[in-house]
Formats: C-alpha cells, sequence, structure tokens
C-alpha cells in the first residue's frame, strides 16, 4: 500500500479564512493518481466530513471531533473488524464520550468558575455561522456533534483559560483548541485514533508509512503517532510556537499551500521533506 495521510482540516488541507482547498488540488489529485489512502483527521462533526467526501469523492475511513469516532465504510477491510456499531454505510468505532455529557458538564464548570463562555449547544445555527464564518448549512452541519463540544471564553485572559482547563481535568474530561476554539473531550484525542487505524491498516497491508499533517496544538496527537509528522504554516506565514517538537519537518506555505508542497513531496519523490 506504500503511503496512509492522515490530515487536519481547518487551517491545513483547508484555508483558514476562505475554507478553500483549490491550493491542494495537484496533491489531491496525486494522492488519487496513486490510490494513497487520504483519512480526515479534525475536530469537525461527521456531517461536515461527509461533504469533504463527497466533494473529494474520499471513500476511506475519516476520525471525526478530535479523534472521538473512526468511521470506517463498510467492506472496506477484509479482516475482522470490531466495532462498537453501525451508522448509515460505517462501521464505527467510538473512542469519545457522549455530546450530552460533555456540554451538560462545560455548562456546570463555567458556572462554577464564574467566567462567561459561548458554546455551540448554546448558539444558534446563525449565531455560529456569524462567529465562523461559515455559511448557514455548513453552520448547521457544525453543530451535529457527536463526542466534543465547541466553545470559547468571553473576554478571555490566560487566568480565565488556565481555571477553565484546570476544572475540565478535575471533572473528568480532557481539552484541546484548535484555530478558533477551545473543545471539551472525553478520553480521546487524534492521536489515539491514529494509531488505532494505522493498526488496522497494517494488519490488512502489512507495509505502510503513516503521514500526518496539522497546523495548530489540538494536532500534535497526531502528528506524534505518525512515521513523518508535518506542520505547515498559520495565517502570517509563521509554524504554531507551541509545537516545539524538533521531529515535526516544518513546511513553508500557509495552510492547502503548505499542505500541497509537502504531500507532492513526499508522494513524488518519496522523501521524508
Amino acid at each position: 500500500m506504500g503511503y496512509i495521510i492522515f490530515t487536519d482540516l481547518d487551517g491545513t488541507l483547508i484555508d483558514h479564512d476562505t475554507y478553500s482547498y483549490e491550493a491542494a488540488r495537484p496533491a489531491l489529485n496525486l494522492l488519487k493518481q496513486k490510490d494513497v489512502p487520504l483519512i480526515f483527521c479534525t475536530s469537525k462533526t461527521r456531517a461536515e466530513i461527509e461533504v469533504y467526501v463527497e466533494e473529494l469523492d474520499c471513500r476511506h475511513p475519516f476520525i471525526s471531533e478530535n479523534g472521538g469516532g473512526i468511521f470506517i465504510p463498510k467492506g472496506y477491510f477484509d479482516i475482522d473488524l470490531k466495532f462498537d456499531h453501525r451508522i448509515g454505510d460505517y462501521n464505527v468505532i467510538e473512542l469519545g464520550t457522549n455530546y450530552s455529557n460533555l456540554k451538560d458538564a462545560l455548562v456546570e464548570i463555567s458556572k462554577s468558575a464564574g467566567i462567561e463562555i459561548i458554546n455551540f449547544a448554546n448558539m444558534t445555527t446563525e449565531e455560529v455561522s456569524e462567529d465562523t464564518g461559515l455559511d448557514i448549512h455548513s453552520a448547521g452541519l457544525a453543530k451535529l456533534r457527536e463526542y466534543d463540544e465547541v466553545f470559547r471564553i468571553i473576554d478571555e485572559t490566560e487566568e480565565k483559560a488556565s481555571l477553565m482547563m484546570e476544572l475540565i481535568r478535575s471533572a473528568g474530561y480532557n481539552h484541546t483548541r484548535g484555530g478558533r476554539y477551545w473543545h471539551i473531550i472525553g478520553n480521546n484525542d487524534k492521536g489515539k485514533a491514529v494509531r488505532m487505524l494505522s493498526d488496522i491498516y497494517r494488519k490488512q497491508f502489512t507495509d505502510i508509512t503513516t503521514v500526518g499533517l496539522g497546523d495548530s496544538l489540538n494536532d500534535l496527537p497526531m502528528l506524534g503517532s505518525v512515521d513523518i509528522p508535518v506542520l505547515v504554516q498559520k495565517p502570517g506565514s509563521l509554524h504554531d510556537p507551541s509545537i516545539t517538537d524538533p521531529k515535526i519537518k516544518r513546511v513553508k506555505g500557509i495552510g492547502p499551500i503548505g499542505w500541497n508542497n509537502a504531500v507532492s513531496e513526499i508522494i513524488e519523490k518519496g522523501s521524508e521533506i
């Protein structure tokens, strides 16, 4: 099989501001030509990811909501596969915590801390659209959450953020931060899901090399779980300064531009960049 590509979406394969992946089109076409699996691994919901599955005709497994769920098309693997349940055409491995529990816990934590937040569960579709820049339809898909609640701290300071994160951990949950928002999650992350799915691929195909591409701190567990980790630049042509691991390859190019450069280099030349 050769390579398997795990990729974040927002700010990586798709532009942070325009949500376009056109700059990555040459490398996307190359993956199609070479029959290289492209695995979306993102904080986005299943409903949001399925839009990209259809647009890019990408019929491979994907990982939703920061490792909350692994969705594997039925019949994709020939080996015996343990999964938790079926949704539509997918066998689902669940690593995350039920969304209802997460959003209720988040509200209680913010109240106890006296910190005002806004979170997707308490926002209308129109408010999510305005806050994210997504169109109304896409904002509706972003609200169809299963394993991860999204929130912002009003008038955020370092002290407020530290207190919220401490209380989230004390309540038995985890947190991460993407390009725009904080997330409260269960005992899951992108890295656990990537390792589990990579093991399944290796049982089927034996000899694979895993590549991971991201742009933010919440991608670090994924980047630490692949053979070739790649960090693309953020707007302003800077790499995320909170990611300091020297093993992670840093490529020039913001979002999908850097993504295209990295994937093309790896697949065409067999290079680790």
